[in-house]
């Protein structure tokens, strides 16, 4: 009869890679230490192989353990869906899922999403992690989340994908910025020159500036920030001009506490993406919230 490994012990050595040793890992997922290493030690047993290291300095993953820890998150993944599809039928709506969203989708469409899932769903369970895109990517790939939203112009290897939404980037100063004065676009070649505002590397509104500039970029930062919030003070208060989403800038557009500037041939339009790991095609409440997205 075959013997299947725990999935609480793989769940513990996920987090071991993820957080640097047995003690910390164990505290992730509210393990005690005793119980930990006894675990960690029935697994080692069940799979035939060394796992963990263990030794006065912390412990770290065998090479046999890396390669388990990467299989043991699509079993985790796999297994999570069951539960959560097993829920769902034995009580519809009921069920939960983690979404892990960039700043812009986060703050301006998901929760309006959520709002329309909850209405539809009202025994809904959903947890928000907000990061900027590339620590999305990273939730998705390491099972983090149940789905991911992302911008950015370009799609990530390793998961799949789909486009829910569109979005652009456009130039901003505070009004009385020389740029808001004049009566032709900024050529391209004067926005590389100019310090601005930026997101932080890693942002999906960095990734895109950088790209749409090409071989003239990248951006030349005066501040960088690691929020949408932050840049739009900062601009508002004349420090630099900043190129932010349009969703994030609208308000202030509209209130006349910023002003667009037309830009000379660079196109800023840009997808917006769910991703995820695991089987092709979603199911159950992940499913139910890209089907939302995209309407």
């Amino acid at each position: 009869m075959r013997t299947w490994p725990d999935l609480t012990a793989l769940e513990l050595l996920v987090a071991v890679a993820d957080h640097g040793g047995l003690s910390s890992g164990a505290r992730a997922i509210g393990m005690a230490q005793p119980n930990a290493s006894r675990s960690i030690a029935r697994l080692e047993r069940s799979l035939g192989l060394p796992l963990v290291i263990r030794a006065t300095t912390g412990s770290r993953l065998t090479p046999a353990g890396i390669l388990v820890v990467d299989w043991a998150r699509d079993v985790l993944q796999t297994a999570t869906a069951l539960t959560q599809g097993a829920a769902a039928i034995r009580q519809p709506g009921a069920g939960s899922i983690t979404v892990s969203a960039s700043q812009t989708v986060a703050e301006h469409l998901l929760p309006a999403w959520l709002s329309t899932l909850r209405t539809e769903l009202p025994e809904a369970t959903v947890t928000i992690q907000v990061h900027n895109t590339t620590a999305v990517i990273d939730d998705v790939l390491h099972g983090r989340c149940s789905i991911g939203f992302i911008e950015g112009p370009n799609a990530p290897r390793g998961v799949h994908h789909t486009v829910v939404a569109h979005d652009e980037l456009i130039l901003v100063a505070a009004p009385g910025h020389p740029w808001t004065r004049r009566r032709t676009p900024v050529r391209v070649e004067e926005l590389v020159g100019t310090p601005l505002i930026t997101r932080e590397k890693g942002s999906g509104t960095r990734v895109a500036l950088d790209e749409a500039l090409g071989d003239l970029g990248p951006v030349n930062p005066a501040l960088e920030m690691s929020s949408n919030a932050a840049v739009r003070v900062s601009v508002t208060s004349g420090t630099a001009p900043a190129v932010l989403s349009r969703l994030a800038v609208q308000d202030a557009l509209s209130a006349k506490t910023l002003c667009e500037v037309p830009i000379d041939e660079l196109d800023l339009a840009r997808p917006l993406r769910a991703i995820w790991s695991g089987p092709r095609r979603l199911r159950g409440l992940a499913a139910e919230l890209v089907t939302i997205a995209s309407r």
